[in-house]
């Protein structure tokens, strides 16, 4: 029979709820973006079927959000009840992120929702459409004000333990740590990247299957021109987390990429297999690489994992995290540059069918890299939850019943999955866009 541990459930119950919510944070983030910009498109060109894109977006996203609220509740209730030796500091320290985190929602909803009444009933839509910077404010905020916390976990400042009692808390240092800057622009570039890939797939898809409207070319083109856009930034910034990585958490980047030995002119491993002798054998290495990610130039030295005790370096599994979601990241700035190329170039089809296969495997794609990038984050800070201060077995709870609590939330996010999956279809495939076009007699 199998020994219960709380600690073992606590961190397996946190991971589902944290994996199945940032989907819908995701979305949460990125789709009000897409939202604006298509509107504005719309009314600066006139053109209906940017408006019609938004309003269907705006449909599709509204019922996103309310199987976050759930989520996001139950992540709170979380925090609470598995990890109260945490939140026992985090609570005097970073409360104030958390609770502006619920501020910025509740600006988000309340404007969504007077966005979402108030469709036609302006002569002038850029009345209307100012109506949605709430919304994309209050979103981006609540992700910046949670990626604070866990900025804060990483790299904890604002405060010092004197005989085992919190003393000097300074809660706005807390919140602006070293991890804060690339971590916050990280989320919400590849927020916006995700976004904007899933609702190029609804599209890319929708040609495949003979759907050839101009309706659906336009959502194509807007869609891949913002991942462009947006892959560019996520590169960029994650070239600077590499940076932050080096300086602030050393062995996180040496476990990541399984580098071992301090040493200069450091390669990059990409792939392999690790045996136990820590050998690597069938990995791609890029000269100099590490080098240059960690330090900006080929003959930088960097630290090796030897450095660190073993009871302080993270799972080397996280190797194949960082490998999948950079390797993602490149697939999704290749397909989406290539797709401008592609149209840029006369008599020739941006609409072909591998190319929009491309696009459709992009989508899931970069929901995979999202989860890869949250695993890496917090399996990356293994031992701590709280970085030189708590250990994550110290900050879990001691109750007996974290196994039932796990069945019950289990059953919970399969019954909001079929749910969402049966309320989003019904809404779609019996208003399908061309018989809006055709009620609205848009051509």
């Amino acid at each position: 029979m199998i020994e219960y541990d709380p600690v073992f459930y606590s961190r397996v119950l946190t991971g589902l709820t944290l994996s199945f919510h940032i989907i819908f944070a995701t979305i949460g983030v990125g789709v009000p973006m897409m939202i604006l910009l298509c509107e504005w498109i719309g009314i600066k060109r006139n053109d209906e079927h940017y408006l019609l894109l938004a309003r269907r977006w705006a449909r599709g996203f509204v019922i996103t959000v309310a199987v976050g609220v759930v989520t996001g509740t139950a992540i709170g209730l979380q925090l609470n009840l598995l990890w109260p030796n945490f939140m026992r500091i985090a609570g005097h320290v970073i409360g104030l992120p958390l609770f502006l985190e619920t501020f910025a929602f509740f600006i988000e909803a309340i404007f969504l929702s007077i966005y979402l009444y108030t469709w036609d009933r302006f002569k002038n839509r850029m009345k209307h459409l100012l109506l949605l910077i709430p919304v994309v404010i209050g979103s981006s905020s609540s992700a910046i004000f949670i990626t604070m916390v866990n900025a804060f976990m990483n790299t904890p400042q604002g405060f010092s333990i004197q005989d085992g009692v919190l003393a000097n808390v300074q809660p706005v240092a807390a919140m602006f740590t070293p991890a804060m800057p690339t971590k916050v622009a990280h989320v919400l570039s590849s927020a916006y990247l995700t976004s904007a890939f899933l609702l190029a797939m609804i599209s890319a898809f929708a040609i495949l299957r003979g759907r050839h409207h101009v309706y659906h070319k336009k959502a194509l083109r807007l869609s891949m021109i913002a991942a462009c856009v947006f892959a560019m930034a996520t590169a960029l910034i994650g070239d600077f987390s590499g940076k932050f990585l080096a300086d602030y958490q050393p062995e996180k980047l040496a476990a990541a990429e399984w580098h071992f030995q301090t040493e200069k002119e450091a390669p990059l491993i990409i792939g392999g297999v690790l045996t136990e002798d820590e050998e690597i054998r069938y990995a791609l290495k890029i000269p100099y690489a590490l080098s240059i990610l960690a330090h900006g130039h080929s003959k930088a030295e960097v630290i090796g994992l030897h450095e660190f005790s073993e009871q302080e370096r993270p799972p080397l599994f996280i190797h194949y995290l960082f490998d999948g979601m950079v390797f993602i990241g490149v697939y999704l700035l290749f397909v989406s540059v290539l797709f401008l190329v592609v149209s840029w170039i006369p008599l020739v089809n941006e609409y072909n069918k591998l190319l929009l296969w491309m696009i459709v495997a992009g989508g899931p794609l970069s929901m995979v890299a999202i989860e890869f990038g949250w695993m890496f984050t917090e399996f990356g800070r293994q031992p701590w939850i709280l970085v030189g201060y708590m250990l994550t077995s110290e900050g879990a709870t001691a109750s007996s019943h974290v196994d039932r609590m796990l069945i019950l939330f289990c059953l919970l996010y399969v019954c909001l999955s079929i749910s969402l999956v049966a309320v989003m279809r019904a809404m779609f495939k019996q208003n399908p866009v061309e018989k809006e076009l055709k009620e609205r007699r848009i051509r």
